[in-house]
This record gives structure tokens, sequence and C-alpha cells, in this order.
């Protein structure tokens, strides 16, 4: 987000001067990609062992059932009773890994319940891989094994799935733009601070003279989810300067916090496909971003993607190309009413596809935006086939915004995961 802009396409006419740079459900599917994961089918109870009579075989458990599309894999049926000096039970299959989220692992299978000194049944198989854009699931324990009868062999081991990591993202995907390999990822599965390995911070008044106090301490993860919680608040600003011209140091308080995170100086990249899933505030004053900037060169000749902007009921995917001391904005926006109804409650993804030539923008895997590389050739060098860019996200108040006056606050930005992945060789 940035001011001034002059924007193509839809924002063609707003002409704006003197400033730059971005601001910026249900709960996050932790198993897949968009909504949350359907649960993998249960398995069949194990036929009843033979009573009585010697040698009678006890009867085999059901397999366990296939999981649906992003569930878990299903669990191992319960072993059979065997009759005396019979064969134990034979334990049900592990359910099959899911295709998307990653399965939990199956059940811990129980060993055939035959007579004494029976061997027990191995255990159940691993949770499922991990699908596109979803986190994996846990691996499953191995199951105690059963109580044989005399003689009698206990119940053979569930079948693993495919092996998933806990709380990982998929190494590799593949979009209409090509097969890509994850290089870089924030998947926020710890708690408190961002980590510090990932992102620095912007402080104090940045830029666009918007209203809030950008400080780290709006930013916590927890449950598996980045929240910026912008504050109203009424603070001596520490830079207060009586009679000043610079809108930094001429306003005596400020009285809105919120936080821009970052990650330059610590990772950079120059193509791929760069992701991210959140849920943004649509409320007046909220003015959410997630974009890039070219590392080593001032604005604009850094170059700017705003992979996402929200402000004034736009959802803006907009490019810059540097026009000495501005940029020319390719940009196209949408209502969050055209996008569905009650489209702000929920989790999207927001995806940028940059290679030498081209820069795609995606929402939800539509095509929002495209911009060809040589429209700013006219810039010595070209930030967008010459240079790193990293990443910013963030959450500003005001400006663009709006007037937060009547917002009640908190006003909130939160993110499932921000990935960055190349082209696989």
């Amino acid at each position: 987000m940035r001011v001034p802009r002059v924007l193509v396409s839809l924002l063609a006419a707003a002409a704006l001067t003197g400033f730059y740079g971005c601001g910026s459900s249900g709960p996050p599917n932790q198993e897949g990609t968009g909504g949350a994961s359907a649960t993998g089918g249960s398995s069949a109870t194990g036929g009843s062992g033979a009573t009585g009579g010697g040698g009678a075989t006890g009867g085999n458990t059901a397999t366990g059932g296939s999981s649906a599309t992003g569930g878990s894999s299903a669990t191992g049926g319960s072993s059979a009773n065997g009759g005396n000096g019979g064969n134990g039970g034979t334990n049900g299959s592990a359910g099959n890994s899911a295709k998307g989220g990653g399965g939990g692992g199956g059940s811990h299978a129980t060993g055939g319940g035959g007579g004494v000194s029976a061997v027990g049944g191995a255990g159940g198989g691993k949770g499922g891989a991990g699908g596109a854009g979803a986190k994996g699931g846990a691996g499953g324990a191995s199951s105690g094994g059963g109580t044989g009868g005399t003689s009698a062999n206990g119940g053979a081991g569930g079948a693993a799935g495919n092996p998933g990591t806990a709380g990982g993202p998929p190494q590799q995907i593949t979009t209409a733009g090509g097969t890509w390999n994850l290089v870089w990822s924030d998947e926020f599965n710890g708690s408190g601070a961002p980590d510090s390995s990932n992102w620095g911070y912007e402080k104090g008044f940045v830029r666009n003279q918007e209203l809030q106090w950008y400080q780290p301490d709006n930013a916590t993860v927890s449950g598996g989810l980045l929240t910026i919680a912008a504050q109203k608040v009424h603070v001596l600003n520490p830079n207060y300067v009586a009679g000043s011209s610079d809108w930094k140091t001429n306003r005596q308080y400020y009285d809105y916090t919120s936080t821009s995170m970052t990650t330059s100086g610590k990772h950079s990249f120059q193509y791929g496909r760069f992701e991210m899933r959140a849920k943004i505030d649509i409320r007046q004053g909220s003015w959410p971003a997630f974009w890039i900037l070219g590392d080593g060169t001032a604005w604009p000749q850094s170059g700017e993607v705003d992979i996402m902007e929200y402000y004034a009921n736009k959802v803006l995917a907009n490019v810059c190309t540097p026009n000495g001391s501005n940029c020319t904005w390719d940009s196209t926006n949408q209502s969050p009413a055209s996008l569905g109804t009650n489209w702000a409650d929920d989790f999207h993804v927001w995806a940028m596809e940059w290679n030498a030539t081209t820069i795609n923008l995606f929402l939800d895997d539509k095509q929002v935006n495209t911009y060809t590389v040589s429209t700013a050739n006219s810039t010595n060098p070209n930030p967008y086939d010459s240079k790193k860019f990293y990443i910013l996200v963030n959450l500003a108040i005001g400006a663009n915004g709006g007037d937060p006056t009547n917002t009640t606050f908190p006003i909130t930005y939160q993110v499932d995961y921000v990935r960055v992945y190349q082209k696989a060789n």
C-alpha cells in the first residue's frame, strides 16, 4: 500500500502525492487448503472369535475405512477374540492417508485376543503426508500386542500410511504455473512473539501519514495463527517536536498502535510463488497488506508488488512501474461484496507467481492481475529481473484506510502461514 500511486486499470484516476509503500474463516484449516478437513472413516469392528471348541479360528477384523479427502487416516479395526487354541484375530489395516491435509496416525490396533502365549499384533500406521497447502498430520504411535491363545499367532499389524510431518507445509505443489518446491515458510506454530529468525519490525511513524505507531508488541503467535491486533491508545510521541513541519514529529501523541513485520535482512528471494493464507478485517480504518520490496534500493526504484492490500472497500492487487520519484500502478480491485456473502468472515489465499517475464497475482486460485516484467525496462536496472525481494506483512490504520474514530478496536489481521516456493528443476 502506498501513497501516492497512479492507479492503472480501475484505480488509474487516483493520483496521490508524497508517500509510498503498502500498509497491507473460520479457524485456519490445519489439514488442507481452504475449509476444515473431513474426518476419516472409522474402521469396522472385528468379528467375535469362535467360542469354545479347540482349534476354532478367531474372527478377523474388518479393514479400517479409508479417510475422506482432507481427513485423518482411518483407525485400524479391533482384533477379534480367538477361540481356545485358535489363531488370534487379524488387526485391521490402517486407513490410507488423505489427499490434502495430513491424516492423523491410525489408532493403536490391539493384537488378537486368542489363547495364551501368542505374539501380539504390530502397531498401526503413521499419519498421511500433508497435501498441497495443508499442514501435515502427526504420525501415529505403535500399538500394543494382543494376548494370544495357546500356540496361536497374534493379529497382524495395520498397513502404514504415507508419513507426514507434524505441523509441516507441503514440500512440493503443482499449479497451472508449474511445479514448485518449498524454499521458506513460517507456519506460526509456536507461541508468543513471531520467530525472530524470520521477522524484523518497522517502528514508529513510517509512511503515508498513517495514524498508527508501529511496534512489535501488537503481533502475537498462538494456536497456529499470527495475529496483528491494532489498538486504540493515547501515548506521548517520544519524537515530538513542537512547531515541527514533519508529520512524524509534530504529532504530540499517537492514538493507535499496530505492527509491520518484514523479512528484510533475513530472507529475500528472486522469482517464485509467494503465498499467504489470511483473514482480514474490512472495517473502517483498516489497511492490511501482504507485499514485497526490492533489496538495496530506495523506493520506488526498488519496485513494489502488493500481493494483497485492502482499504476503502477494495481488495487490491498492484504492481509498481517506477517512474521518477513515484510509481505508475498496474492495479485491479474488487469489493468484498462482489467476492461472496460474508467473504470477510473466512480465510483466503493470496499468491504471486513471478518469473523473468511475468508477475501473476491470485486470490483463492483465481488470477486477478498480470504484469509484464519488461514494462519496467525504463528503470535502470529493472527491479523485477535484477533484484531479490523481501516480504512485508503489516496492518496500517487511517490514511487510505479511512477514519477509524467510530470503529470498535482491536482491528485484527490473522495469518495462517506465509510460504515461498521456487520452480522445481
